[in-house]
């Protein structure tokens, strides 16, 4: 998977985290109820229903494993990204410049601190929209953390210029009435 970081970054991409080990649950229960209820029945049928099961079972479970294993979540010089999806219809690379960055947060609860599996946002700064939404990432507080250093030090360093709007206020008068 790092090799569509590689084409879509350049070689300067950093990768921060991908999906947790929690991700993977639903799969796996599905994988039991297709591979333990529906395969049996299958059988019970005739073998070529078992067979168009199996394959059609094998299917689906391998490509939840390969799509849950395709989210990365990476920076380089030009600002944070999130890269997901095989097959190349499916593909998507969604991102926010680090001139447009607000902040990255992480929202934890009692399973996410937990499992260590927490859902990133990285918000735009203008629209206050949430550019990069991802759930169930691993370390996610460690990149979240990384993202807003990186992002400060950006700042500090003169790499990033805000321009800040002027508030057209009147000058109170002076004197008279």
């Amino acid at each position: 998977m790092t090799d569509f970081i590689a084409t879509t970054a350049g070689q300067r991409a950093t990768f921060l985290c991908g999906k947790s080990w929690t991700a993977y649950v639903s799969t796996f229960v599905i994988a039991v109820l297709l591979f333990f209820a529906a395969l049996p029945l299958a059988f019970k049928y005739n073998a070529r229903a078992a067979f168009v099961v199996l394959i059609g079972s094998a299917l689906i479970v391998g490509y939840r494993l390969l799509t849950i294993r395709s989210y990365q979540l990476y920076y380089d010089e030009a600002g944070v990204w999130l890269a997901s999806g095989i097959l190349p219809w499916k593909k998507k690379l969604t991102g926010v410049k680090w001139r447009d960055m607000d902040e990255a947060v992480y929202e934890t609860n009692f399973w996410s601190w937990l499992f260590q599996s927490y859902t990133v946002r990285v918000s735009q700064r203008y629209t206050q929209d949430i550019e990069i939404h991802a759930t169930g990432m691993a370390r996610g507080k460690d990149a979240v953390a990384t993202l807003n250093a990186r992002h400060q030090d950006m700042l500090h360093g003169g790499a990033i210029v805000v321009w800040a709007t002027r508030s057209r206020r009147k000058k109170p008068r002076s004197g008279g009435n």
